[in-house]
């Protein structure tokens, strides 16, 4: 990008259709903004009706705009000159928005947002095109051309831009309240975080360590996609549950059929537990409809009894193919394949059950006291704060 932009200029998208909470939504906007882009201290920001304005100073565009792309509830945004609304500021300010050394093709595109500018737009468009026709080898090409230069006429001001690129969509993280995500070593949990976030959501996660049964490795895994993930809401907490005891419990107290429905039930209370402790108002994970056994329709219902929560599965009716590309999107998946098993895959049974019955998962609980491990896991559960730089325990900061 060409070091002569001053701004970078955002739209809104989804956030235009909220209504009586729009303001709302863009507040919030600003200050997950405001917050990403701590690092770049000589910014200012200004916010409008239908647009928001970073003015950059000295700082790099590209190093700014790769942190904006991240940040959800922005449709898309562009690197912008801001000039003064007359003709001459607007056409020379079209002449160093692109560089024009090497031969391209392009078009004009003027919106005349002030309708009182003394120049409509049809007009900005040709004596746009005439000056960079004039000072270049540049040629027109209104159908596919390699270059498209937005001009936006404002009140106060006009802005051009020569980029427009794809925001991260969706809501800013937080205006969906908060739920706690199950999240594994493998490709689905992390795509399900995305997907939360995306749609508003702040999450938190809890992973479920059985060493000596996992790997150290396996644990640095799971950190490394909370870290990959944290950017899109700032940071990330995880919390780690001890629980070699429990899953140990489960198989000399049951058949070794029905250990991964009893796994899960425990899980989801565990969850439960944790979600109630940080205020969160539901849980999520990266199940798949009939992906692996206890993702049939049975067992999520044996599973589900445990807890009264909602229960969100963002990824519930993708195929295998459509989940990967998600993560290869997020930079999640070679993380995903790193041949380091977590307690899920290390205790999988050879002939798991599809079809659990509720009764029997009861009749095999009533053997021994899992209500008192929960307890324990919850209570022992290591919280971590992540972001894609650091992490530091966080087990006396209380974050309401």
């Amino acid at each position: 990008m060409d070091y002569r932009y001053d701004h970078i200029l955002i739209r809104y998208g989804e956030l235009s259709l909220k209504g009586k909470n729009r303001q709302n939504f863009i507040r919030k906007l600003s200050e997950k903004l405001k917050k990403a882009l701590k690092p770049f201290s000589t910014l200012e920001f200004e916010t409008q009706y239908d647009r928001m304005y970073i003015y950059l100073h000295d700082e790099d565009v590209d190093a700014v705009s790769e942190v904006v792309s991240k940040v959800f509830g922005i449709s898309s945004f562009s690197p912008a000159i801001k000039t003064e609304p007359n003709m001459d500021a607007v056409l020379e300010a079209v002449k160093n928005s692109v560089d024009l050394s090497t031969p391209h093709t392009f078009k004009i595109r003027a919106r005349r947002h002030d309708k009182m500018f003394p120049i409509d737009s049809d007009q900005i468009n040709r004596m746009a095109a005439t000056a960079i026709l004039k000072n270049s080898d540049w040629k027109v090409d209104v159908h596919n051309p390699d270059v498209t230069i937005l001009i936006e006429v404002r009140q106060d001001a006009v802005y051009i831009m020569a980029d427009k690129i794809p925001g991260a969509g969706g809501f800013p993280v937080g205006v969906g309240g908060r739920a706690m995500v199950l999240l594994s070593g493998g490709i689905d949990s992390p795509v399900a975080s995305y997907l939360m976030m995306k749609r508003g959501v702040h999450i938190e996660c809890v992973h479920f360590a059985a060493p000596p049964y996992t790997s150290a490795e396996a644990r640095d895994k799971v950190f490394k996609l909370a870290r990959l993930i944290a950017p899109y809401q700032g940071d990330l907490i995880v919390h780690v549950v001890p629980f070699t005891t429990l899953q140990l419990a489960i198989y000399q107290n049951a058949p070794e059929s029905y250990a991964i429905t009893l796994m899960r039930r425990m899980m989801m209370r565990i969850a439960h537990g944790l979600a109630e402790k940080r205020h969160c108002l539901a849980i999520a994970t990266g199940e798949s409809v009939g992906q692996v056994a206890s993702q049939t329709l049975e067992s999520m219902y044996t599973i589900n009894a445990v807890t009264s929560m909602p229960i969100i599965r963002p990824v519930v009716c993708m195929d295998k193919n459509e989940i990967i590309s998600i993560a290869r999107k997020i930079n999640t998946y070679e993380t995903s394949i790193l041949p380091f098993e977590d307690c899920c895959t290390i205790f999988t049974p050879k002939s798991p059950v599809t079809k659990p019955k509720l009764e029997k998962c009861l009749a095999y609980e009533t053997r021994w006291d899992w209500q008192t491990m929960v307890n324990d896991c919850i209570e022992q559960a290591e919280s971590i704060r992540l972001s894609f730089k650091e992490e530091k325990n966080e087990e006396d900061e209380d974050l309401f």
